[in-house]
């Protein structure tokens, strides 16, 4: 009866066993498929639970280590490629957070969208070493490894990049050099067609990286997330950019297959 009874509980953490690990790898799955969606990585200059920039040298480790595993990493502050100024949903934006735990170190790496979604958590990297130089460089190494796992290739899609941009197809085909300049007189030509007069003022209220812009109900309209780069956010939970062109302020979003672009009348 003892063996029997041994036999059958086995048996159920057997299942257990065998349903964790389905679940595991269908996330992992899911996570890579998502992640091989976008072109960029911009890892932030420091990190929450540190208390200055690049603080142990764990942001540059991070871009490092992005670049390592096949992702195109780019640093907070550093030149943005043209495409990433057209379209801020190439990028994921990643992060490092730190877990409690006693006597214990513990990082792991998130990658949030555009639209702030988590695409990609890591599980926790972990050291038990007490200099925090030490541990937090080996547990966001070994954190790393689950990144490794992702086997990172890009691979665009249309709901990500679009290929028909009609208003500056002329300018942006791929077999045509892609002149930032070209592209920013373009995209002036469609914006002096709107009505500056019609523009509803929007009033810049500062958040955490960022402004949330607001008209006079107040109503949230706009949450800008700071890219790094002076004058060019990326707009929370849209495929939007909006940045300064010519003194003015512009939002370019992509809807459909269309790049649509207005001015911005916006009061800091």
């Amino acid at each position: 009866m003892y063996i029997y009874k041994n036999l059958r509980m086995s048996r159920k953490y057997y299942k257990i066993v065998v349903f964790v690990m389905a679940v595991f790898c269908f996330n992992n799955s899911y996570s890579q498929n998502n992640v091989n969606n976008y072109k960029y990585v911009i890892v932030p200059t420091t990190f929450d639970f540190l208390n200055e920039p690049d603080e142990y040298r764990l942001n540059s480790l991070s871009e490092f280590l992005f670049n390592k595993y096949g992702f195109t990493a780019i640093m907070q502050g550093d030149d943005i490629p043209n495409d990433l100024q057209e379209n801020g949903c190439l990028a994921l934006r990643a992060d490092v957070v730190k877990d409690k735990g006693i006597f214990l170190t513990k990082l792991h790496v998130e990658l949030k969208n555009c639209r702030d979604e988590i695409v990609f958590s890591g599980a926790n990297g972990e050291s038990k070493e007490k200099k925090y130089v030490v541990a937090y460089n080996d547990a966001l190494r070994e954190a790393f490894l689950y990144v490794k796992e992702l086997n990172y290739k890009y691979e665009p899609i249309k709901t990500i990049e679009n290929d028909k941009t009609p208003t500056i197809t002329e300018v942006t085909e791929p077999k045509k050099a892609a002149d930032a300049s070209a592209i920013n007189t373009t995209v002036m030509a469609s914006v002096e067609k709107a009505d500056d007069a019609d523009s509803e003022l929007l009033y810049a209220q500062p958040i955490n990286n960022g402004y949330q812009l607001v008209d006079s109900t107040p109503k949230v309209v706009y949450t800008l997330i700071f890219t790094g780069k002076k004058d060019f956010y990326m707009v929370k939970g849209r495929d939007a950019t909006v940045y300064k062109l010519e003194d003015k302020w512009v939002i370019a979003e992509t809807i459909g297959d269309d790049l649509q672009v207005k001015t911005l009348n916006i009061k800091f």
